[in-house]
């Protein structure tokens, strides 16, 4: 059984811009579980469902191809019909983080309870004129890939040696086990391949790396959003590419 209401309605917005962003109205879903889940997990009868209606550019193929690429099964690979007939999920939902001179930026985050709670994101940018992902190749100069990945990795490594720091002051680990993870974190570096994951605004660009560790060692996980102002990347932004607009 599903229950609709609807939300978020956007506001109008005029023809003469209209063509650079998105129109964006949020629907909310309600899951209801059947009684058999629900007597199983009675803290989770239902669960929510927030999602994206887009409309709002004049190119039904732009359109269309956008709306495949956001479409629901294609964020977390599972079906609402999936979700209602499992228990973990609680709650599903969105955040536009910009929507402007053709570049649609959305992170969406499902929520849910397994052995422990869980939370998972994927984050979309998309180029507005041709409905398609943004990549780094075309966003950023290849041939710079390098030094950029290595500016980056130099906060990530900064981030680790706070959050390192705090641990061994007040941590709930033995030292020994502390030590153990601080040695695991050897392994995370921020390397080319990372760079394809990035959000945008009007200041600058936002490096999103995932460490994924375990949940009994999330303490020890970096944010991982590393900043640059389009000022700061200047040398290695395409200046042919989406997001040329922005060097001064």
């Amino acid at each position: 059984m599903l229950a609709f209401t609807a939300g978020g309605q956007a506001n109008p917005v005029s023809a003469s811009v209209q063509q650079d962003r998105l129109v964006v109205r949020a629907r909310r879903i309600v899951l209801v579980r059947s009684a058999k889940l629900a007597k199983q997990f009675p803290e989770r009868k239902t669960a929510t469902v927030t999602y994206p209606v887009i409309s709002g550019l004049s190119d039904p193929v732009v359109l269309r191809r956008i709306r495949s690429l956001l479409d629901f099964k294609n964020i977390f690979d599972t079906s609402l019909k999936e979700y209602r007939e499992d228990a973990w999920l609680t709650e599903f939902g969105y955040d536009v983080n910009y929507n402007r001179n053709f570049l649609f930026d959305i992170t969406f985050t499902q929520s849910g309870v397994a052995a422990y709670p869980d939370v998972h994101t994927k984050h979309f940018l998309i180029n507005l004129k041709n409905g398609r992902i943004v990549k780094a190749s075309e966003a950023l100069l290849v041939d710079k890939f390098g030094v950029l990945a290595g500016l980056v990795d130099q906060k990530l490594q900064a981030e680790l040696k706070e959050i390192n720091a705090e641990a061994r002051k007040n941590s709930n680990f033995e030292a020994s086990e502390i030590e153990s993870i601080i040695e695991g974190q050897e392994q995370m570096k921020f390397t080319t391949e990372n760079l394809k994951d990035f959000s945008v605004s009007d200041k600058g660009i936002t490096f999103l790396y995932d460490a994924g560790l375990p949940h009994a060692i999330q303490a020890f996980e970096p944010e991982g959003q590393y900043f640059f102002s389009y000022s700061d990347l200047t040398p290695y932004l395409n200046r042919s590419g989406p997001l040329g607009q922005f060097v001064r």
